[in-house]
């Protein structure tokens, strides 16, 4: 991601401010969790902040991220990233202000994003933090529409599985981080219809009202393929996976020939303590000529300052809506983990760290 800076004078010196007797709270991970995790599984501790070395900053966070794909790095299991190791602060991204600085790139009082969240104070190698322009959003943004959030969806819909003129694309999880931003830009991108999925009326509801879907699907209202049918009753092309399971097999069954999928995310399976059944119809998927293609967003870091040119100027002309659910406080990120990984959010799942 480019560095975007939001002061008007460079950087000459190391930091005039300090970070003595700065006590900062952090979440760390106590427990590996079996299926779903609980409030067991984390732990609230106070410790002093060091003053940075060469090279390091001290941001104070202002707002944490929490995601999905944190659950699998509670597991002790190779996977593309590192497992969270036990009795240490979690990770995730975060925004905050920069209060100590050794680096003359990065000045006391800038605003930047990082990936050590889960904790109030932050000592972050220089090179590792993103200086953040808040005159075109606000901070937080940065972890949501114009963050791997935003990515994520642009990644898919124009190079994994993207939109053409003309299309009918589903999405899944589409009241949540990445699906709320989706189903809009399928939009911008051409398509004809946009389906989306969510759990519950209220959810079903938002999606055409506030995010610009065609039509909605209450997963829990019925037959997920009997629904699909009936809001494309002549197919899709494009399908967004955040859920995998029942959703995947629903899309794979409605899919037109030639159709592309992004498989994006399966959190319907994330706290399973047995293996999941994949799909029972992955043969449609040599008969229709599909390509179901993953992403990790971090191979599409080179995509950053494309996407922000884009999506802030549609965030400040409204034709890019966005939410968020917000959690208040350090103590209170564990519970909007969980939260999120049970569907309680609408939008971006947020936790504030200067109430």
């Amino acid at each position: 991601m480019s560095n975007q800076v939001n002061h008007t004078s460079p950087a000459t010196a190391a930091s005039t401010t300090g970070t003595a007797n700065t006590v900062s709270g952090e979440i760390r991970l106590a427990a590996r969790p079996v299926g779903e995790p609980t409030t067991d599984t984390f732990e609230l501790v106070r410790t002093d902040v060091p003053e940075p070395a060469e090279g390091e900053i001290v941001v104070r966070n202002t707002w944490m991220s929490v995601d999905p794909y944190m659950r699998g790095r509670m597991d002790d299991l190779p996977s593309y990233i590192p497992p969270f190791p036990l009795g240490a602060a979690l990770e995730g991204s975060a925004v905050g202000v920069v209060v100590a600085s050794r680096s003359d790139g990065v000045p006391v009082g800038a605003t930047v994003s990082h990936f050590l969240g889960w904790r109030e104070h932050a000592v972050v190698n220089a090179a590792a933090a993103t200086v953040i322009d808040t005159t075109i959003a606000p901070a937080q943004a940065y972890l949501g529409a114009l963050g791997t959030t935003g990515l994520t969806a642009y990644a898919a819909l124009t190079r994994v599985a993207p939109v053409r003129e003309g299309d009918v694309v589903f999405i899944s999880a589409a009241a949540g981080a990445v699906g709320s931003v989706a189903g809009q830009l399928a939009r911008k991108l051409g398509a004809s219809k946009v389906i989306g999925s969510a759990g519950g009326p209220q959810k079903a509801k938002k999606l055409v009202t506030d995010f610009g879907y065609d039509a909605a699907i209450d997963y829990r209202a019925g037959s997920l393929e009997e629904q699909l049918s009936q809001a494309a009753p002549e197919g899709i092309d494009v399908y967004l996976d955040s859920v995998g399971g029942d959703h995947l097999r629903a899309a794979i069954g409605a899919m037109r020939t030639g159709g592309r999928i992004a498989l994006v995310g399966a959190i319907s399976q994330y706290n399973a303590t047995v293996p999941a059944a994949g799909p029972d119809n992955l043969f449609q998927a040599a008969a229709k000529e599909l390509t179901l293609r993953g992403m990790l967003v971090s191979s599409y870091f080179d995509l950053f300052p494309e996407w922000i040119g884009r999506a802030a100027g549609w965030l400040a002309d409204g034709t890019l809506r966005t939410e968020e659910t917000v959690f208040e406080g350090i103590d209170q990120a564990p519970a909007a983990f969980l939260g999120m990984m049970r569907g309680a959010n609408t939008g971006k799942m947020l936790v504030r760290l200067d109430a």
